[in-house]
């Protein structure tokens, strides 16, 4: 019997399990009615579990962006069921490394040289491993801008391949999805994904990304950036300063450095703030095995190789939609969104651009600082609601990547139960920016 092609094993895989998972939803929203409310809540909830834990051993399994969309679910604990969190998690910085034997083999490959020229020390265990790549701590044997503690990053072999593979099965199951959800058009996510998964896999854009954010914080000594040690990297290795510190999300590390999570909070709102409406240069990956902190609060970012450059007209178009969402100056936040790109079938109809700003504004309960789970989904109905009866026929890629950044920024400020003000903290950059441009 012959064997299965991995493309074709990986296909069937993921279809497979998708059709599972959302068969598994349907069924239990058709029988609602019969079951009754509390026990079709049950079944669910018990879907919920079956599915994030299939979904975890399939990413394990086949990485590539599976872990990467895993992550993402993983980073939600504000809009996404703890079943799928508590699990999905897991994928953030824990997943299982590839051997050190195909490691090394991929670094001296790639410096075209023995490991022991260039490092008194490189440490078997990575510190990180994820969706494209793992980290292994080192030494170097000379310093490079003066230092010689140093992370390395190695991209896996073969995974462009897969990456390419993921692409083509998300396009296809979005095709299908579409097919039974025809109200639903999924072509701009799947487009930005297309853009962004070859950006990924280009460390030596990641570090000039790395570099270029380290310049436009550097008057603060709050935002740690690593170095990049450029003699020491490549396309598929890049190899930097060691930059250590406290996760994000561990409160009880914190707690033991004296670190309070609402300082955090304000100054990794503060930090994206900065990024997205003075800078117009921003790390688009805000997941939490990218951020640590330490002592000050001081903000340890990692991991640029999603990153995003706006330029001026979009920058100072989306501080002008900003600032009308909070003041809900609604003819102006109308005119914005018109601005931006986002284009509806009917463009005499408000009623989806009014939507999506109350998605922004009336989604966080009392004071918190990131979006409630009921008051999410009462506004995705109504905004579903609105788009049935006047489809959204364009986005800019931009846009959509800003809202998976806040999206995830959401999920980091739950961990940390933020209390920022976000009116008072977001106006004065919006105003900045649009004086700047005055």
């Amino acid at each position: 019997m012959p064997l299965i092609p991995p493309r074709v094993g990986r296909w069937i895989a993921v279809t497979s399990l998708a059709a599972r998972v959302y068969g598994g939803y349907k069924l239990v929203t058709m029988r609602e009615k019969r079951l009754g409310e509390q026990e079709a809540e049950r079944r669910r909830v018990k879907h919920h579990a079956w599915s994030a834990d299939h979904y975890y051993n399939l990413a394990v399994d086949r990485q590539g962006l599976l872990i990467k969309l895993g992550q993402v679910i993983g980073s939600r604990p504000d809009l996404i069921p703890d079943e799928y969190t508590n699990i999905l998690s897991r994928l953030q910085d824990d997943v299982p490394p590839r051997p050190f034997p195909i490691i090394k083999r991929r670094v001296e490959h790639q410096l075209e040289r023995p490991l022991t020229d260039i490092f008194s020390d490189f440490e078997e265990t990575p510190i990180a491993a994820a969706s494209l790549a793992q980290v292994h701590r080192a030494h170097l044997k000379q310093p490079v801008k003066g230092h010689t503690e140093v992370a390395v990053k190695v991209q896996y072999p073969g995974i462009e391949t897969i990456v390419h593979q993921d692409l083509d099965n998300v396009r296809f199951l979005m095709r299908i999805l579409g097919l039974f959800e025809r109200n639903l058009d999924f072509t701009p996510i799947v487009e930005e994904l297309s853009h962004n998964a070859p950006m990924e896999l280009d460390f030596i854009n990641e570090g000039h990304s790395a570099e270029t954010i380290a310049h436009n914080f550097a008057d603060r000594d709050d935002i740690i950036i690593p170095d990049i040690i450029w003699e020491y990297s490549t396309r598929r290795v890049l190899t930097m300063e060691y930059t250590g510190g406290v996760k994000i999300t561990d409160l009880e590390g914190m707690a033991r450095e004296g670190i309070n999570p609402q300082e955090v909070s304000q100054l990794l709102t503060n930090a994206y703030c900065e990024q997205l409406y003075l800078h117009g240069m921003f790390h688009a990956d805000p997941h939490p095995g990218n951020f640590f902190v330490r002592p000050g609060p001081k903000l340890v970012m990692l991991d640029f190789g999603l990153c995003r450059k706006l330029d001026d007209k979009f920058r100072i178009g989306y501080a002008k939609l900003t600032e009308s969402m909070l003041t809900w100056n609604i003819d102006e936040m109308i005119q914005a969104y018109k601005d931006l790109g986002i284009k509806v079938k009917n463009a005499d109809d408000p009623t989806v651009y009014l939507e999506l700003g109350r998605a922004f504004m009336d989604t966080s309960a009392d004071d918190r600082a990131y979006a409630d789970r009921d008051l999410v989904e009462e506004s995705n109905e109504r905004l579903q609601v609105a788009v049935r009866a006047n489809p959204i026929t364009d986005i800019p890629r931009e846009l959509l990547l800003i809202m998976r950044v806040t999206g995830l920024l959401s999920g980091l400020g739950k961990h940390l139960d933020s209390r920022v003000d976000v009116v008072n903290t977001l106006l004065p950059y919006v105003r900045a920016a649009q004086e700047g441009a005055r």
